[in-house]
């Protein structure tokens, strides 16, 4: 996938211009943020898992070498394999290398962001295999030629009308009276179009929630049984994760479980939880002959002990963007990555560097809704100032911007220039408001004022408030 967070502030203009995209978007707060709240109130000990969580997955980063190992015996000892993938062209080679040997000409994917953010649908065509979405969000956005804008809800940036439509499109031979507008329709539809898919795959390809090093076995939670049939029907099952994704026990994947899905989509539980030991065995009933994990690391090893480590206890419930203010407003494609929101503006910069995704750390009121959601309560808005911080070091700021800060700066060193400064600003702001007492426009500060008016000071400076005597009333 092209990164393209440096064009961040055409994207998110774009974003907000568009009565489509914002008819569409109010499908975030209708559809996760009511919900989320509901669900966690009705788990009186939700904030006590939430503390259990973020202690567990903290324990295993400090010990993730060896719960890979224990990892990967166990899956040797299943009869899966396990392919180590340094880098994103590692893992895509590795998954293509399986195809091949197999003779695939399609496999079906379940749900999973690893896949896009190795580009591996792309990788796939190149070699002459085809990759079909089975989870209705992706296939949605496949049959667009998109990418996803939202990390579980890939299509909330569409209407109903425009998926009718792109359905209309594709599935040319729909009856031109059916009604593709309700959910119940569309997805029946779908399901008689992907379910020839499935029978059709030769190798099954998903991500996982979850990777349990007692067992060797890997979790996926969905709403729709893709990934089940995706896992069991074709010759060859291939867990595609990163490394991070690695828990010690079953035990421990039921602290996750109970608060992955009430942070994401306000349930209790998905409906489909799936759990993958091995290839099938000769009593299995059904199942892959063969089951493959590929463990990509991509960068996370190197933010191991570094003030970024935090992010790695992300277990991708999107409660973060579901709850971001500026996620509201302009969707997920205006970051310009695979990962939007708050986690986008951590992640993505890490990943693909600060010289390519410098907007994304700004892209933030810090209000602090992200960390107070996260249900492995990781301190996003600290971790925005830290890439904040690196940006001003490796000088990527605009100009003006810098040259602004140094200027408060001097001031802020001395005093007394600090405080004539700013009476002649309270002078000269009050001087532009007039009698009005507000400013329609201010010189060289157009985004104050572009969209609102600003008010004009009242009264003196704080400082010379404050050595007059004048205090705030004891409460």
């Amino acid at each position: 996938m092209k990164v393209t967070s440096p064009a961040f502030k055409e994207q998110s203009t774009a974003a907000m211009r568009d009565p489509v995209l914002q008819k569409a978007l109010g499908n975030v707060e209708r559809g996760f943020v009511a919900k989320r709240k509901k669900a966690a109130a009705g788990l009186p000990e939700f904030e006590a898992l939430r503390d259990a969580a973020r202690d567990l997955k903290t324990h295993v980063l400090k010990h993730l070498d060896l719960y890979l190992e224990a990892y990967e015996r166990k899956v040797i000892a299943a009869g899966g394999h396990v392919h180590w993938a340094e880098s994103a062209e590692d893992a895509r080679r590795i998954v293509a290398d399986i195809c091949k040997r197999l003779g695939a000409r399609t496999v079906t994917k379940g749900k999973s962001m690893i896949t896009e953010e190795i580009a591996l649908n792309d990788y796939l065509e190149a070699e002459g295999i085809t990759p079909v979405e089975t989870d209705l969000g992706e296939y949605i956005i496949q049959l667009r030629g998109e990418h996803p804008s939202h990390i579980i809800a890939p299509a909330v940036h569409l209407t109903k009308e425009q998926v009718a439509g792109d359905f209309r499109r594709v599935h040319d031979h729909l009856a031109a009276d059916r009604d593709l507008t309700e959910p119940t329709t569309l997805l029946s539809e779908a399901r008689e179009v992907l379910r020839r898919r499935f029978l059709a795959a030769d190798v099954g390809i998903t991500g996982a929630n979850f990777l349990v090093a007692e067992t060797g076995t890997s979790v996926i939670v969905t709403n729709e049984g893709n990934g089940d049939l995706t896992q069991t029907l074709p010759k060859a099952h291939v867990v595609l994760a990163s490394i991070e994704k690695i828990v010690p026990t079953l035990e421990d994947v039921d602290t996750l479980m109970r608060v992955l899905a009430r942070s994401a989509t306000g349930q209790e539980m998905s409906v489909y939880t799936t759990f993958s030991t091995g290839p099938r065995r000769p009593e299995d009933p059904d199942g892959p002959g063969e089951y493959h994990v590929v463990l990509l690391d991509n960068g996370r090893s190197a933010m191991l002990g570094t003030e970024f480590e935090d992010m790695l206890r992300c277990i991708r419930c999107g409660a973060c963007m579901n709850h971001c203010p500026v996620y509201q407003q302009i969707g997920g494609h205006a970051y310009g990555w695979v990962y939007p929101g708050p986690m986008g503006a951590v992640l993505t910069p890490t990943l693909v560097g600060i010289e390519k995704t410098g907007h994304l750390p700004n892209a933030s009121t810090f209000c602090g809704r992200c960390e107070s959601v996260c249900p492995m309560r990781i301190p996003l808005p600290r971790m925005m100032r830290a890439w904040r911080t690196r940006e001003w070091e490796k000088a990527l700021n605009p100009g003006t911007q810098r040259f602004g800060l140094k200027l408060w700066a001097a001031l802020a060193k001395r005093p007394a220039l600090y405080r004539l400064a700013a009476r002649l600003g309270r002078a000269a702001l009050g001087r532009l408001a007039g009698d009005r007492g507000r400013i329609a426009r201010l010189p060289l500060g157009d985004g104050w004022t572009k969209h609102r008016d600003m008010p004009a000071p009242e009264g003196g400076t704080f400082m010379d408030r404050w050595a007059a005597g004048e205090r705030p009333p004891r409460s």
